[in-house]
């Protein structure tokens, strides 16, 4: 799950970037997303969340949009930023915040993909491998290609893995979600499923390749369609 925020203190402004994002991502990306919308500074740093992409636009209410990328920085924020402005002169700045790249209003929809292949190119490279987690007082390591899917029982999330095994350990499947790339989709409020391990989609269930079958809520199933399309274009180019 690629996570993007827009923080931006003109509506129309968020509503443009979401719709270039969207006509992006369902073009030329398999991996699942979220958009999340801040019309402040203050309201994104108050969030809490992290994300993987922040557009930011520099020109607002203090904080500005410089200051909150400092802020961001300060407290260990290593989301990649890129900058929406009217003022070019404003760009060399960013460079003290690390930004990623920056986008001059109005936005041009050629630059707007250039920057995003940028983007997609770098979260593909900072893709993890493995993750790390807490069970029976120690650690274990992960290797995220042998988890079919995720499942959450209660308080503990369990990783059913494709030698049969499963992994049960304490924790919350959005607090997982952030952890996993884009392989992963969230087909139920209680799965993420692996889409390299899907066969099919049919009656509400998800067919997978170890002939397990696990629930896809109705809102979700053309998304996933979707999304398992988009991913076996992606692996197969």
């Amino acid at each position: 799950m690629i996570k993007f925020a827009i923080c931006d203190d003109e509506p129309m402004m968020v509503q443009e970037l979401s719709g270039h994002l969207a006509d992006y991502m369902g073009e030329r990306s398999p991996a699942a997303y979220s958009v999340s919308g801040f019309s402040s500074g203050r309201a994104l740093l108050e969030c809490g969340d992290r994300f993987d992409v922040i557009f930011l636009d520099i020109q607002m209410a203090e904080p500005d949009g410089m200051e909150t990328a400092r802020l961001l920085r300060r407290r260990g924020d290593r989301s990649l930023l890129v900058f929406v402005t009217v003022l070019k002169e404003l760009v060399f700045d960013a460079f003290q915040v690390e930004a990623y790249d920056y986008l001059l209003k109005p936005l041009d929809r050629a630059c707007f993909t250039r920057t995003m292949d940028r983007v997609l190119h770098t979260l593909e490279r900072r893709r993890p491998e493995n993750i790390v987690i807490r069970r029976e007082g120690g650690c274990q390591v992960v290797p995220l290609g042998r988890v079919v899917y995720c499942e959450v029982l209660g308080r503990k999330v369990y990783l059913h893995q494709q030698d049969g095994t499963v992994l049960g350990y304490y924790d919350r499947l959005e607090s997982l979600e952030r952890r996993v790339d884009g392989r992963f989709f969230k087909c139920h409020r209680s799965y993420l499923v692996n889409l390299d391990h899907v066969r099919g989609c049919q009656g509400g269930q998800v067919l997978l390749s170890q002939g397990e079958r696990i629930p896809v809520s109705r809102l979700r199933e053309r998304e996933l369609t979707q999304a398992l399309l988009r991913h076996m274009r992606e692996r197969d180019a």
